[in-house]
Order: structure tokens, then sequence, then C-alpha cells
């Protein structure tokens, strides 16, 4: 393939040592350099095995990078154009990561293999020296006997099924176990419901419906169809294998004082709620909880999320976007013009650019390729920060036949055209190219035309958490924009916005500022008063379902100045002073309000009674009026309280005064 060594120098800003066969009869080249503890990455990763092993003979400490060069820009046929692109996958490569937590699965090889007839007990045998095997067939369960059987049969109905795997719980309906005496087919004793079982590997052999929401994300799960030889044996492989302890990143990290689902039983948030495929993130109280061990990694709870109280962390928002810069910065400074990013992951996408690299014409010199755990797991902020860079278009790369909906990454699209559009990108910048041909790929990459981008391309470096990120993206968004707007208009549900109040229905009770979880909504210890930060907006509504005058309006928009707009006044009324102490203790249209409601119209304030008083006093004061004046529920002066000493003191007197009469004694 062609190398331009002085552009590649140019873009990424590293020393580059060019190679022929770096591999082979150059390998002293490589061991001379490695055997130097800096960072080093090495521009191919077909002979990874090779070189790892190489420099960790050698003592090296510290982890190689690699980058395919190759196939995602050289082999291509416009490979001699193609050092820009270079250059930004060697900067993308060098930019330090992180490694994420993980979770462990502990796997003792207890399988249960549920299936309707005799398929089931095939794959039985074929598991049965490797595993700890019990069938269950759901009824009528009339399957031929077997010659020997060596495990237990059952018949069954599941009804429900929770866990993952090492730790799967179930409950079958119409249970009966298999009996000795059986002769054509399997005969069963006596059946029951509401059975209880455990196990740690479900084989599902029914080729009904999954016992698990997307069951093929939930790990010890495998479910094919039973009439597909091949897959069914493929599952059966697979299952002898789930044994012992393994491992799986934590996906999602989440900070639970920042989520938004609910407060005081009012609920807001359910953004992840809806959005999750395999059934992960359940309600929690105020929060919702995310199960490590169910969770397959999607990332579109983290990518909707408004208060970025899940974040994905494979890797976290702040880092991927710092590659995003490093590979976009690169291109540019090496002479590259019009970047298209493609978004795909190393599971379908990696192997389909491969494929059209080595049979067909390659990836355009301008598609640049960027490799992600999940496809979904991009959100707006890092759509924002691509264009701020100076991108072009986005395309994602999906397969034809998905794992699960990416119902959050088509949200997080549509969301990124309006406020493109808006700041005068033009329609159609980004878009989903769903395909497993990798013809049909590039007819896809060479329609989408590059078009001009930022005029001013940002370079910042981001920091922080997934919502400053955002905040980041946006603002050099907006700064790069050819027709800069102050506010693009959001649909329903965006995860910025502002809140509007219906003057005249809002009594300043505050309830909404108690409610709100990211404290968007502040009042004054001083004086009744309600403001608004918009930048701390996520539209949850949490405020609009706690007003008890349904007052509150959400306005879901962007607004480019938030971030440095001062809190604005939503409401401001003359504080009411008790005229007891003279502080300030309540709204004065409120207690007016309250004046002209009682007096005279009900018996407890009557304007002889002095109780209109006490509304006008401020807590303290309204309790020492009221022990002072001896006021009841009933409107009359209470008794006086008699303890016990005063009672044996009447009694006393009461005995003194009989004896002087000359009543009883001598």
């Amino acid at each position: 393939m062609p190398l331009s060594p002085d552009d590649i120098r140019r873009g990424c800003r590293h020393e580059i040592s060019p190679s022929v066969q770096l591999c082979g009869r150059e390998i002293d080249r490589f061991t001379s350099v490695a055997s130097k503890d800096t960072p080093l990455t090495v521009a191919c990763t077909q002979q990874a095995a090779l070189f790892t092993d190489t420099a960790a003979e050698m003592g090296r400490t510290k982890p190689i990078q690699f980058a395919n060069v190759r196939e995602l820009a050289g082999w291509s046929s416009e490979g001699k154009r193609a050092a820009p692109k270079m250059a930004a996958l060697l900067a993308a490569t060098a930019e330090p990561t992180s490694e994420p937590e993980t979770v462990d699965f502990e796997s003792r090889g207890i399988i249960l293999i549920y299936g309707r007839d005799e398929r089931a007990i095939e794959a039985a045998y074929l598991l049965k020296d490797h595993l700890d095997v019990t069938v269950l067939i759901t009824p009528p369960a009339e399957v031929t006997l077997p010659r020997k059987v060596n495990f237990p049969t059952a018949k069954g109905k599941i009804r429900s099924a929770r866990g993952y795997l090492g730790s799967f719980e179930l409950v079958v309906d119409e249970f009966a176990e298999s009996t000795p005496s059986s002769r054509e087919a399997l005969n069963f004793g006596s059946t029951k419901s509401n059975a209880r079982s455990t196990c740690d590997i479900i084989l599902d052999l029914t080729g009904s419906v999954a016992l698990f929401p997307a069951g093929n994300l939930r790990d010890g799960y495998l479910r094919e169809d039973p009439g597909d030889s091949a897959a069914t044996l493929r599952a059966v492989m697979k299952a002898r294998d789930l044994v012992g302890t393994f491992r799986k990143p934590r996906y999602i990290s989440f900070e639970a004082k920042l989520c938004a689902h609910s407060r005081s039983q009012q609920q807001g948030c359910t953004r992840c709620l809806d959005l999750c495929p395999a059934g992960a993130i359940t309600p929690s109280g105020n929060q919702v909880s995310i199960d490590p061990h169910i969770c397959a990694g999607c990332g579109q709870c983290a990518a909707a999320c408004p208060t970025g109280a899940a974040s994905y962390a494979l890797p976290p928002a702040d880092e991927l976007v710092r590659r995003l810069r490093a590979m976009m910065v690169a291109y540019r400074d090496a002479g590259g013009t019009h970047p298209m990013l493609l978004v795909h992951d190393d599971l379908h996408g990696t192997p389909l650019i491969e494929c059209l690299s080595r049979f067909g014409d390659g990836l355009p010199a301008y598609v640049l390729p960027f490799a992600v755990n999940e496809t979904t797991q991009i959100g707006l902020e890092t759509i924002a920060a691509a264009f701020a860079y100076g991108g072009s278009g986005l395309q994602f790369l999906l397969p034809s036949k998905q794992r699960h909906d990416p119902m959050g990454l088509r949200q997080t699209i549509a969301l990124a055209g309006l406020i493109l559009t808006g700041l005068g990108f033009g329609p159609d910048r980004v878009s989903i190219i769903e395909t497993d041909d990798p013809d049909c790929l590039l007819d896809a990459l060479r329609a989408a035309a590059p078009l001009p981008g930022a005029s001013r391309p940002a370079s910042f470096r981001p920091i922080g958490t997934k919502r400053d990120v955002l905040r980041f993206a946006l603002a050099e968004l907006h700064r790069a924009a050819s027709k800069p707007v102050d506010i693009v208009a959001l649909p329903p549900g965006a995860p910025l916005g502002a809140v509007e109040i219906d003057d005249a229905s809002c009594t300043l009770c505050l309830s909404c500022v108690s409610a709100c979880p990211t404290h968007a909504l502040r009042d004054d210890p001083e004086r009744p008063v309600l403001r608004f930060v918009e930048d701390a907006c996520v539209q949850c509504g949490l405020c609009q379902a706690t007003c008890p005058e349904r007052a509150v309006t959400l306005v879901p928009r962007v607004s480019f100045w938030a971030a440095n707009s001062p809190a604005r006044v939503l409401k401001e009324e003359e504080p009411f002073c008790c005229i007891r102490c003279n502080k300030p203790f309540g709204v004065r249209s409120t207690i007016e309000r309250m004046i002209s409601k009682l007096n005279g119209k009900h018996w407890m304030y009557a304007p002889s009674a002095r109780r209109l008083d006490a509304v006008q006093m401020s807590g303290d004061c309204r309790v020492i009026f009221a022990a002072e004046q001896g006021f009841e529920a009933s409107g009359k002066v209470a008794p006086l309280v008699r303890t016990t000493d005063d009672y044996h003191r009447e009694q006393a007197a009461t005995s003194f005064a009989e004896t002087k009469s000359g009543g009883g004694g001598p």
C-alpha cells in the first residue's frame, strides 16, 4: 500500500518509522524500538500476537497499541490519498484509554434443556458427559422413550424465569417427573404447579417465545430453532463451555443521586426503562437499579440519560470524545478535507469493512471508521462534537438483522438532525446504513456525498461528566456553525429545555423546587421567589407532575446561551409579615386570599373571634397565640388542664371543709 510518512507525521504529531516488512526481515527494527518502555503504536493488527509476545520476551511492561491502517485506509482504490486517514487512525489509537470495572459469573455446569420433543433428549445425550443435565419437555410431552435415560427428565411449562448465567430461577407449572415404568413413551407421575427450580444454564429448544426480553442478550440463556440442526449443534457446543468463572465489563456506571426517575411517588424520567432491551433496569424507590449481570452493554440507557446518572464506561463519554477529537484534528492537520465519520462495532462492522478492502474498492479516503463497543452507545454529545470538530457527515453502520431494537439511537439521530438543521448545517447529515453486504455499504457511502463542514472547526478537549461534555460540545458546535441561532425548538421528550409557569395559577408553594432533582428550580430563603436555571434542566417532568395547581409547562429546546445565563426569575411576590413578630413567612397574595375566603364565612372565623389573627402569624407565633387564647377545634375556650396534684389538692380541701362543718368524727 502507498505510504506518505511526512503527511502522516504532520497529522499525528508522533515520531514515525515506516517499514516494509516489520514482522519479517525488519523485526530487529521493532525490537529496537520496543525495548524502550515508551508509548508505542504498531500500524498492524494481523501480527499483533507476534509483536506482543516478542515485546514480553524482552521484558517490556507497557502495553503496545495496534492500529489497522491497511484494511481501513491503505487497501483502497483511493489509497494514494489515504495518508490523512492513516494519521487519524494512528492518533486515535495512541489516545490513552482506561480499563472498565468487571463483574463475575460463576457456573457449576447445571443445565436445563427445555424442549418439546425428542430433539431435547438428543441434545441432552450430547451434553450428559460434560454438564449436569436435566430435561424439561413441554406438555403434553408425548416423547418416545429413549433406550437409556442417564439424566432426570420431566414435563412442565415454565411460567416465569429470571436471572443470568450461574443464577437462573424458574417457576414451572404442570410439572411432573417421568416414571421408570414407561414403555412406548415416557409416562409421568402426578403434576403440580408453582414448582421452583434453579440452574446455571438454560438451553431453550422449544421454538416458542423466549423466556427473557431480548433473550439473545441474556448470558447463559441459549435459544435456537429446534428445526435447524446446525444451529442446535452450535448451541450445544457453546453450552458445553459454560462452566467455571466468567468475567465481563461493567458497561454502565450509575450514580443514583443524579437519577430523575421519581420523587415523592411522582414519576418523572423513564427514558432508560423504556429503552433497555434486556430488562436489566428496574425501578427502585426514587431511582432505578441496573443489574450489571443482565446488562448487555447496548448503551442506550446511557445515551438517553439526561442527568448523566447512567453513563457508558467502555469507554466513558469524555474519553470517547477525546479519541474522536484526536482522529479529526490529525486528519485535518494532515491535509484531509470533508471527513465523514463511519461509526461501527467490532462484531459486525469491522469484518464488513475488512471484506470490502480485501475483495472490493475499500473505503473512500474521506471516510473515517470509528470503532466503538456498541453503535447504540453514541449519545448527542458525541454527534455534536463530531460536527464541531469539522465533520461533514456521520453514518452508523448496523447489521440488517439487529440483536436489539436501536430505538434510542434513532431518537438521538432525530434530535441531532433538528439541532444541525437549526444551525444551518442542513438536513440528512446523520443517518444509518443497515446492511450485511460490503458492496451495499460502499454504495451507501458514495451516495452520501461529502458536504462542507464547520467553517471554523473546534479543537476543544472534553473533560468531565457526560453532561459536561454535552455542554462543551453544543457550545462549540454553535460557535462553529455558519448560521448560529440562540434557540432551537426540540420535540417533547428531549433532554434539554426550559419551564414556564402560569403566573395566575402559581401560588409559589415551591413544591416544584423540592421535586426538582437537578436544582434547576430554586427558591430564596429570604423572600417568595421562584428561579430557574435552564442549563440544569433535563425535562424530567417532575415539576409538572408535582405542581398542585398544574401551573408548570415544559418547553423542550436547546438554548446555546443557557450555560452562561444567570438564574431567571419565573415569579416573585411581596412577602407577608407576621402581625406579631413582623417576620416574613408567606406570600402576601396567598394570605390575603385566605383571609377574604374565611372572614365571616365560617363559624370558626367569626368577626368576633380572633382566629383570623392566627392566619396572619408565622408558625412559632401561631402556636404561642393559640396557647394564650386557649383555642380548640370546637371553637370553645379549652378547659384548664387538671393534674394529679390538682385532684389531691381538691380532695384535701373538700375533706377539711366537711370537718369544720361538723360532719363526721367525734
